[in-house]
């Protein structure tokens, strides 16, 4: 009698797995709608920063030039801008100038808004386009937090340079316009014409842009600097 009603151990064992699966379903159910409510806008990455790669490529196609015929003209790796363009990798400030330069446009333009020619515009925080650049793969680099995106044709631009620690434009640049900055956060090592200017928390600064500049941060913490320049580069 015992054998025939003891329960065998299998049952046993499948119980608590029947009971187990709308639990996880419940939970994978959550887990999609989390992600669908989470869905990244069109050409970011889900925090809203920008997609470089794509729209570098778009702007050589634009100018029908091929890849090597863009890296000859930078004196680069056409395996480097492929790279650039697929989004593997993020290149410098200053190389990205660089590109832009050579692809007769530059950074304003690339990432302008088309629909940014409202006569009034608002951007919300949680909104703001990011372009994010890298002076080595995978190390510490530069995040653009663009306040608004501008319509082509705009005088005047600005942005929130994000420099991480250690960050910097990996070389200098320079071009047509004057620039004026306000360090909001941390320090800064700006570098102007071959003078170098320590500038920390409520320092603000101006010069011509087409005086070869860059800069990096020295500190241990995030520098945040509100840039303004004119016309739109950046």
């Amino acid at each position: 009698m015992a054998r025939t009603t003891e329960r065998p151990k299998s049952a046993q064992n499948k119980t608590p797995q029947i009971k187990s699966k709308p639990a996880r379903k419940a939970a994978s159910s959550k887990k999609t709608a989390s992600s669908k409510k989470a869905a990244p806008s069109a050409g970011s990455n889900g925090s809203g920063e920008i997609k470089i790669g794509l729209r570098l490529k778009h702007a050589r196609l634009a100018k029908n030039l091929k890849l090597r015929e863009l890296a000859v003209a930078l004196d680069c790796s056409e395996s480097f801008l492929s790279k650039v363009e697929n989004d593997k990798v993020r290149p410098s400030l200053a190389m990205l100038h660089q590109v832009v330069g050579a692809l007769d446009t530059n950074i304003a333009a690339l990432f302008a808004d088309p629909l940014s020619d409202a006569p009034v515009l608002i951007m919300k925080p949680e909104n703001r386009p990011v372009i994010r650049t890298d002076p080595l793969l995978q190390g510490p680099g530069i995040a653009l937090e663009r306040l608004i995106a501008t319509a082509k044709g705009a005088l005047i631009e600005a942005n929130i340079h994000c420099v991480s620690p250690g960050g910097h434009t990996d070389g200098e640049i320079s071009h047509v316009g004057e620039e004026i900055g306000y360090i909001l956060t941390g320090k800064l090592e700006l570098r102007v014409d071959g003078q170098i200017y320590n500038l920390s928390e409520g320092d603000c600064f101006f010069f011509k842009s087409d005086l070869s500049h860059g800069y990096r941060n020295p500190g241990k913490v995030m520098t945040r600097v509100l840039w303004v320049c004119t016309p739109p580069t950046f």
